[in-house]
């Protein structure tokens, strides 16, 4: 097997969208089982769908959402121009855009797109998170030019019409459409929504848009092995990002220089499996994971993803042994115990499944994929009362994945 690290490129296909008025938005059911995307709840709006539903035109969503989408400028320390990529607003002065745009720039900028535009400095950033690739920037700007987008609060469904706005190859406020076309999971990071709306270089940090102008993601483009692949992360962890002390663009850089070699080695063999899983590649993923292991043995997110490649696989006893490797190393774990959980589900023994599953929701109270978990495992042994009693802890968390656990009751 290649165990080269992939290069990523970007998509070098760009549409700019004419006007035009969508007349059907699909509403696609979700899975059944074990699958856990969540739909999204429609809103009356302007216009009919073919299902009786209202919708607003794209044009108008565009010219609604376009004022919070913003470009981000970079600059070394010459003052010389690096990259340029997107972002937009989710808090009055804060901007949220991929951390690889800013990556390395001494000085930011970011330009509106409302009007004719105009720029302001970046101050730096209030949040890294490099795992999911995020930075959020503090911007200095009039409270009235800040317009934050709305964010959604479950997943889109696949087939369901979405749009991105952003500035592919330095165009700025270019706009695409297209479908979900697959949304999948990545542990530790969270859903990966893939999409047919055309994305190109600069459209790093768009917003990823549902038909109802919410965000329901972050753009993001991987191309591995020659694969083109459009990409965003769920909305879900941008909501997760954590504001700490304002940081400079310098210190910012300077924040890994203190790791160690064999660690870095890890840690490129570690992105190197998330790549794959964004892809969905789990073959190639777990060969990225079990080098990294063997790198840093100590890194219990690693053993994480390789028992969640092995369950992807079908070898759910090994998938136990990497699962309770990553316990060893991180006890207080919610999502080794829950992953822990699906590879005793998945091998059907479902005591043992109860007995992780209810670990994952003392850990994380708050949590409610445990609480459906557990009601799952409890109807697989039969006990209804059990399961029941989860879908009322877990009605108040989410009311979504609770009426999936009642469907399943009703069955």
């Amino acid at each position: 097997m290649n165990r080269s690290i992939p290069r990523l490129a970007v998509v070098p296909s760009l549409f700019v969208l004419a006007a035009a008025q969508l007349v059907c938005a699909q509403n696609s059911s979700a899975d059944s089982g074990k699958a856990d995307e969540m739909k999204l709840v429609g809103q009356p709006q302007t216009g009919q769908t073919a299902a009786g539903e209202s919708q607003e035109s794209l044009p108008n969503l565009v010219r609604r959402v376009k004022p919070s989408v913003v470009s981000v400028l970079t600059y070394d320390a010459k003052g010389e121009p690096l990259i340029s990529g997107s972002g937009f607003f989710i808090k009055p002065g804060e901007v949220v855009t991929n951390m690889h745009v800013i990556r390395g720039a001494h000085r930011v900028e970011i330009h509106t797109l409302d009007g004719k535009g105009r720029t302001y400095p970046v101050a730096g950033a209030l949040a890294v998170d490099e795992e999911a690739d995020l930075a959020l920037l503090s911007v200095e700007l009039p409270a009235e030019r800040s317009r934050p987008l709305t964010m959604a609060s479950t997943l889109p469904d696949e087939g369901e019409q979405v749009f991105v706005i952003g500035n592919p190859l330095r165009l700025e406020g270019s706009v695409s459409d297209g479908i979900v076309s697959a949304v999948r999971e990545v542990p530790d990071l969270g859903r990966i929504i893939q999409i047919t709306a055309p994305v190109s270089h600069g459209n790093s940090g768009s917003p990823l848009l549902n038909m109802r102008g919410q965000v329901i993601g972050i753009v993001t483009v991987k191309v591995t092995n020659g694969q083109n692949i459009n990409l965003a992360l769920g909305v879900a962890r941008i909501i997760s990002l954590t504001k700490d002390k304002l940081m400079s663009f310098d210190q910012v850089a300077a924040r890994n220089k203190s790791i160690t070699q064999p660690e870095l080695l890890a840690e490129l063999w570690y992105r190197g499996g998330i790549d794959s899983l964004w892809l969905g590649n789990y073959d190639s993923a777990l060969s990225y994971f079990e080098t990294a292991a063997n790198r840093n043995p100590r890194r219990p997110e690693t053993w994480i993803q390789i028992g969640y490649c092995k369950v992807k696989q079908g070898r759910n006893d090994e998938a136990i042994r990497a699962y309770k490797r990553a316990l060893q190393l991180k006890p207080s774990s919610a999502d080794a115990y829950n992953k822990l959980g699906d590879a005793y589900f998945y091998g059907a023994h479902f005591g043992e499944a109860i007995d992780a599953y209810r670990q994952a929701a003392r850990l994380r109270p708050e949590q409610a994929e445990a609480y459906y978990n557990l009601g799952l495992a409890y109807l697989e042994i039969g006990d209804r009362e059990s399961a029941l009693a989860q879908s009322r802890l877990l009605e108040p968390l989410d009311p979504d994945l609770n009426r999936k656990l009642l469907a399943e009751l009703k069955r």
